[in-house]
């Protein structure tokens, strides 16, 4: 048995819409963050060092170069030969929307690339780069929008510094929905201050809403954040890896059976990652969640390959 015999990984879902493996290639272009550089406040969330999912470290690199990188890297590792150019580091649609066109279509001009997938915060959405967004869906182009929210709860929010609240997500999430666009919520779990209580609400807000797709993170402790700092002076303790499997395995219960899962943990390099040192090893927590499923006996949600749902692969 597989993860995929017990949700709809994106992974799966993009081989039965194109008919062959898809891989994310994860691209830093230069962006900041509203929480960074003063526009709303300096020093970002506690817990954000970008370096720890920042595919080059901030180097400066063309778009096109790092599509040519990363898809030497997949190719050797997964035999994948199309790809989801996975706009990542910082907040991707913080810039003039002409400036994001010119970015955006750079990746969507690779011809192995079959569409993007843009990381950004809810309150950093505005109209007309919904509207850059949903011009790439109706060209043809796969296209996701992944928004971070992390918790429903403003409180929460605070606390960890994000500088923006669920009202905002709310509004992201409508105005992206009225324009069909594909939407990923990203969960983190915990965050200083929830419990068992904090996760099924915010899921349940969530699902509310409506949303396609879900990536959830481990809240983990990296090197040079304002949590590393608390977490030093024991103001916060991270959760257990048994605690998280049962979190997500808890999420995936409440979810409908048609989510498509982007992510299911997240891990930092061991350069830069203080505690917990379970989060170093992703694939011992994949199995953990598997074999938690299994124990629960969740049933298959893996979509079939018919011919129906398949598009044609370029």
């Amino acid at each position: 048995m597989a993860l995929t015999d017990y949700i709809r990984t994106f992974g799966s879902t993009m081989k039965v819409r194109f008919g062959t493996r898809v891989h994310k290639v994860a691209i830093d272009a230069g962006f900041t963050c509203p929480n960074i550089d003063g526009t709303k406040g300096r020093g970002g969330c506690t817990f954000c060092n970008n370096v720890s999912f920042s595919p080059h470290g901030r180097k400066s690199r063309g778009v096109a170069e790092q599509v040519e990188s990363g898809r030497q890297v997949i190719q050797k590792r997964t035999g994948a030969k199309r790809y989801i150019a996975y706009f990542q580091a910082y907040t991707n649609t913080y810039a003039d929307p002409q400036a994001l066109d010119q970015m955006y279509r750079e990746a969507l001009a690779e011809p192995d690339v079959l569409g993007i997938s843009v990381g950004t915060r809810p309150d950093c959405v505005p109209d007309p780069v919904l509207d850059l967004l949903a011009g790439y869906r109706e060209e043809g182009h796969e296209v996701w929008l992944e928004l971070g929210l992390q918790s429903a709860f403003d409180t929460t929010l605070d606390r960890v510094n994000r500088l923006h609240y669920f009202s905002e997500y709310r509004q992201a999430v409508r105005a992206s929905q009225l324009r069909g666009l594909q939407l990923c919520t990203h969960l983190i779990a915990g965050l200083p201050g929830e419990d068992e209580y904090h996760y099924r609400e915010t899921m349940e807000r969530v699902l509310e809403l409506g949303t396609d797709g879900f990536k959830f993170h481990p809240l983990h402790v990296v090197k040079g954040t304002m949590l590393a700092n608390q977490w030093r002076q024991g103001e916060f303790e991270p959760m257990s890896q048994e605690m998280y499997v049962e979190t997500v395995v808890n999420w995936i219960e409440q979810a409908p059976e048609e989510m498509v899962y982007h992510r299911l943990t997240a891990t930092a390099s061991e350069s830069i990652l203080l505690t917990p040192l379970w989060c170093g090893k992703k694939w011992k927590v994949l199995n953990a969640i598997e074999e938690e499923l299994r124990r629960r006996h969740v049933k298959s949600r893996q979509p079939e390959l018919s011919q129906v749902q398949r598009v044609r692969s370029i």
